[in-house]
């Protein structure tokens, strides 16, 4: 028997649309879609990746050692994320707490990462989407408005209309895109300095750092942050200009991506003053960082204490080619605290991929699976996603009010960033506030406003770090034993979202590594429970704004919506309506191999 909801998209006329790839880094995100143009809606969703990348199949057998110089190989986009994350599972494997210095190196390397991957995301490959030449190609008649409409924030960044600041974004000619890629290079330049070379970091290690810690090393990632404040001042009321025109533009346009609050961060920035890496005080030092980890569901925080978040990480099949491990060896049955550890987690996962047939119908159709966060209220398995990274970060650090320094503060509904005089710019004070949606516009909103958190910190962790040096205490590693047997957990945000690495040691070697960045959260298909993943969930039900018809539909709200979670850098988009050529090989003794229509 099937259902009303079944019966009524059985009478709509549907079209199958599909954008593979759609991803950004290595094309392999697919996007497929039924779209009921009569009545101007995404009516399903499914989310594909056709890569098998097996990190957790080949770790095995390996020295930990080599963790996080392997690990730094799962993307070239965030690869110093995936190292410190190693660094800190490794750090609690060994039992060890390197120098504070090191840790307030390892910060500033990562603050430089989150400026330079955000602002190179944002402003020249986010912000392409709402750039003029986008906007009227797909909304001719809001470009006409932006033309007409001043710019609130004109007196900040120097645009009179919001067609101008559009203008600016416009890809290879505009201003501020020309400018984001010299911010670009100044952030680049800063991790290099932290962290020996970007994106696979070379003076990083279990234990410290090989960063040579002097005052001109310091002085000249200080010069370059001063020189990127003036852009982060003016590109935050820019993005804000933008984004609040959309909402007054498009009524209703909170709903493009929109979908329940249901947010992870797994906190970042150490505080080495109180961060020991052992996991019995993991929840006081997870507390003490400079983003305050958390779960935000329905609006409400419901916790920050790292061990309740491991311990509810599940890794779900459901619509996945891999075989179920319910049967296989479990590796760790309770934590350090006597905690027990479910089967379904990363340290008892094991890997069984099962190739086959691409099925959108009812089918498996991806090789992520479904990493889910077990919430014991209720029992429910909850597709969380990052908010592309800043979202969720910005959200659980203002809900919990307990960070307060370096020029940052935690409100309790908001967060306060202050910044600094720069080259040619006063002190500003900025605040981001909770929004009301968790939706595309906000995504990317809160994206440049952690820029700015992000700079904000960076000042306050150069100030801690020249007072070490200048105190003598300039001792940046700790040695250290591999342990025969061990387990460790390390919880890092990557640039788009939550970051854990789980390792597990026996006889000194690697028995079982399991790293789950934010991609696999935000792009896991349908669960065993039917629940589809967050680009799913965000783009079916979506309403189209659009103004071009069927045949030119580009699919821009799609477009936009499925980039506000940051799927990395794009290798390019391909769009499939349903009818085309098809293409028939030849060939001739005489003429060789030809393709004909």
């Amino acid at each position: 028997m099937t259902t009303k909801a079944e019966q009524a998209q059985e009478t709509r006329q549907l079209v199958d649309m599909s954008w593979d790839p759609i991803t950004r880094i290595i094309g392999n995100l697919g996007i497929y879609t039924k779209i009921d143009f009569e009545n101007r809606e995404v009516v399903e969703c499914r989310s594909t990746s056709s890569l098998f990348r097996g990190y957790s199949v080949f770790m095995k057998g390996k020295d930990p050692r080599d963790a996080h110089f392997i690990t730094s190989r799962i993307c070239g986009i965030c690869g110093d994320n995936h190292a410190v994350c190693s660094i800190y599972a490794q750090n609690m494997a060994y039992g060890i707490k390197p120098p504070p210095l090191a840790d307030w190196i390892i910060n500033l390397g990562e603050a430089a990462e989150y400026m330079f991957d955000h602002t190179l995301f944002q402003d020249n490959l986010v912000f392409v989407d709402y750039c003029e030449q986008m906007v009227k190609e797909t909304n001719p008649s809001m470009l006409r408005r932006a033309e007409t409409t001043e710019a609130p924030r004109g007196h900040l960044h120097g645009y009179r209309t919001i067609a101008d600041i559009m203008r600016a974004f416009n890809p290879f000619t505009g201003a501020m895109y020309k400018e984001a890629l010299q911010v670009s290079r100044l952030t680049r330049e800063m991790c290099c300095l932290m962290e020996g070379r970007h994106v696979h970091p070379s003076t990083l290690y279990p234990g410290g750092v090989g960063t040579v810690a002097t005052p001109q090393v310091f002085t000249d990632y200080l010069v370059r942050l001063v020189r990127a404040l003036d852009f982060v001042k003016r590109a935050v009321p820019m993005n804000d200009d933008v984004f609040d025109f959309f909402y007054q533009a498009l009524p209703g346009y909170e709903e493009v991506g929109r979908r329940r609050v249901l947010l992870g961060c797994w906190g970042a920035f150490q505080d080495p003053n109180v961060c020991d890496y052992d996991y019995r005080h993991m929840d006081e030092w997870g507390r003490a960082m400079f983003v305050t980890p958390g779960i935000v569901v329905d609006g409400e925080l419901i916790t920050t204490n790292l061990v309740d978040i491991n311990l509810g990480i599940r890794i779900l099949l459901g619509s996945s080619y891999y075989d179920d491990w319910q049967n296989e060896e479990k590796f760790v049955t309770h934590d350090p605290l006597g905690n027990p550890v479910d089967q379904r987690h990363p340290w008892n996962q094991t890997t069984l991929p099962k190739p086959q047939k691409r099925d959108l119908q009812g089918g498996n159709y991806s090789w992520v699976m479904s990493p889910r966060w077990h919430d014991r209220r209720t029992g429910d398995h909850l597709a969380l996603d990052t908010g592309g990274g800043p979202l969720a970060r910005l959200w659980t650090t203002a809900l919990a009010g307990l960070v307060d320094a370096g020029g940052v503060r935690a409100t309790g509904h908001s967060v306060e960033i202050n910044l600094p005089k720069s080259g040619s710019m006063p002190e500003m004070r900025l605040e981001w506030h909770v929004p009301k949606w968790a939706n595309t516009i906000e995504r990317n909103r809160a994206r440049m406003y952690f820029v700015a958190y992000a700079a904000a910190l960076a000042f306050h962790f150069v100030d801690e770090a020249l007072n070490d040096v200048r105190a003598g205490r300039t001792k940046v590693f700790t040695d250290f034993d591999v342990p025969d047997e061990a387990i460790g957990c390390g919880f890092h945000e990557a640039v788009r979202g939550v970051l854990s690495h789980h390792m597990v040691i026996r006889n000194g070697k690697i028995a079982n590594y399991h790293p789950y960045p934010p991609t696999p959260w935000n792009a896991s298909p349908r669960d065993v429970y039917g629940t589809p993943g967050p680009y799913e969930d965000a783009v079916q039900g979506l309403p189209i704004f659009e103004e071009n018809g069927p045949e030119n539909f580009k699919g821009i709200d799609i477009m936009r919506t499925v980039r506000s979670f940051d799927p990395c850098l794009p290798c390019g988009v391909h769009m499939y309506v349903g009818g085309g050529k098809v293409l028939r090989q030849v060939h001739s003794p005489t003429l060789g191999t030809s393709v004909t229509g």
